[in-house]
């Protein structure tokens, strides 16, 4: 009888060297892949890992391993722990729906997600509930999630609550009380709307994702762990830690992108000075006691809602944790690129210094008035993205946001100067 190391070498040669995000047969191949190496339980999550790596493992190989060493640790837990798990859909018409010839970018993503917290939570002390909120899409993405919904088994059906942000707004109490319009809203208040309706469904935590399939729920024992077995309120998915699986399908920004880090990480100097890098994962959980404490008062409803709330957390001095898992980039009809890679940015920009103003944190100040006073929109960033100051051309992600690296008042003279020379050349 072959041992287990073998078996498990066995299943790694064997499996796929890519993943489509697209595939429902590879979803399914991935699952079935992943229980046969459950199966194998005298291997420990670190044997695996050793094994992945000493082979340079194919993908589908160490996306397996991930969700076995998740599902381990959901099956440890023994209390009873209910969660709900919340995505904003905007333009997501295509990826809620099968990959056919007319809709070569379907992810049937909606079905997935159910499939893949089924597995995960099966015969464990977890149950979830799935909340799927339109953000003002023009496309109907609520239509389509109920659809989809429906044709599920009553069971899972129950489990499934369809959302509309333009049905909550406007409203005087709550904290959706500021946000006036569906169009003033960029993902962060649907996942507001989301995580109020799983708090009042009486959920023990909330985890957020996004509507693609770019995160696979079957990992949500990563987020689980520490706010069961350690206490953490608040755990953040870190796509930059070495133990992660990151598959980027292409380069969205211009070598300028350094230039926004770089004030990014002067303007959220308290954030990413505890090394929280990665701020817009989309896979975070917040425990229900803190979450209610964050709702009571959002600074902003827009894409930079992530790190509103990682001010706000730290503002109630609430230990972060973070941890790795594996993501696939879903590029092909992001939102960032539908609307455009520096309107994500200016955003993200705009709503870190309104949320650091607010907050009772530390920050640059100086590089604060810098983005207020020099950056205008998203064109004055387009003036910028493909340029790099000379400052900052060696330098390595680490030591970006070191004022020492440059300054903010070098930074304004070289948005100030590569803007003119840009307008120049136009």
């Amino acid at each position: 009888m072959k041992s287990s190391i073998s078996l498990a070498q066995h299943l790694m040669q064997n499996s796929s060297v890519n993943f489509d995000l697209t595939s429902n047969a590879q979803q399914q191949t991935l699952l079935t892949l992943a229980d046969k190496l459950i199966a194998l339980d005298d291997l420990s999550d670190q044997e695996f890992a050793a094994l992945a790596h000493a082979h340079d493992a194919p993908i589908e190989f160490q996306l397996a391993i991930k969700l076995v060493s998740s599902r381990r640790k959901v099956l440890s837990i023994d209390k009873p722990t209910k969660i709900g798990v919340v995505f904003a859909m905007w333009g997501e018409h295509n990826r809620l729906q099968k990959r056919t010839s007319t809709n070569p970018h379907g992810e049937d993503s909606l079905r997935t997600k159910i499939r893949q917290l089924e597995w995960v939570t099966k015969d464990s002390q977890v149950t979830w509930n799935l909340y799927c909120v339109d953000d003002g899409c023009p496309h109907d993405s609520a239509h389509i999630a109920k659809r989809i919904a429906k044709q599920q088994s009553r069971t899972i059906c129950e489990k499934v609550t369809v959302l509309q942000l333009n049905s909550a707004i406007p409203t005087s109490s709550g904290p959706l009380r500021n946000l006036y319009s569906v169009d003033d809203s960029r993902k962060g208040g649907a996942i507001i709307l989301g995580c109020e309706r799983a708090l009042s469904d009486r959920v023990d935590a909330v985890v957020y994702t996004d509507a693609d399939n770019s995160v696979h729920l079957g990992q949500i024992g990563f987020l689980l762990q520490p706010f069961i077995h350690d206490g953490k309120q608040v755990i953040l998915g870190n796509r930059k830690h070495p133990d992660s699986i990151l598959v980027k399908q292409e380069e969205r920004w211009g070598v300028g992108i350094k230039t926004l880090r770089h004030m990014q990480r002067m303007i959220g100097a308290q954030i990413f000075e505890r090394g929280i890098k990665d701020t817009q994962a989309a896979f975070k959980l917040y425990g229900r006691s803190v979450l209610e404490k964050i709702l009571q008062k959002p600074t902003v409803y827009d894409f930079s809602f992530d790190t509103d709330w990682i001010f706000a957390a730290m503002e109630l001095n609430q230990p972060i944790a973070t941890t790795p898992f594996a993501f696939i980039d879903s590029a092909a009809e992001s939102a960032s690129i539908v609307q455009g890679p520096m309107t994500t940015w200016y955003v993200l920009l705009d709503g870190l210094v309104k949320a650091a103003k607010a907050r009772k944190v530390e920050y640059s100040q100086e590089m604060a008035d810098v983005f207020t006073n020099e950056i205008n929109s998203h064109e004055d960033l387009e003036l910028i993205i493909d340029v790099l100051p000379p400052e900052l051309a060696a330098v390595n992600d680490k030591d970006l946001g070191n004022p020492k690296v440059m300054s903010p008042q070098a930074v304004r003279h070289w948005i100030i100067s590569a803007k003119a020379l840009r307008a120049q050349e136009a």
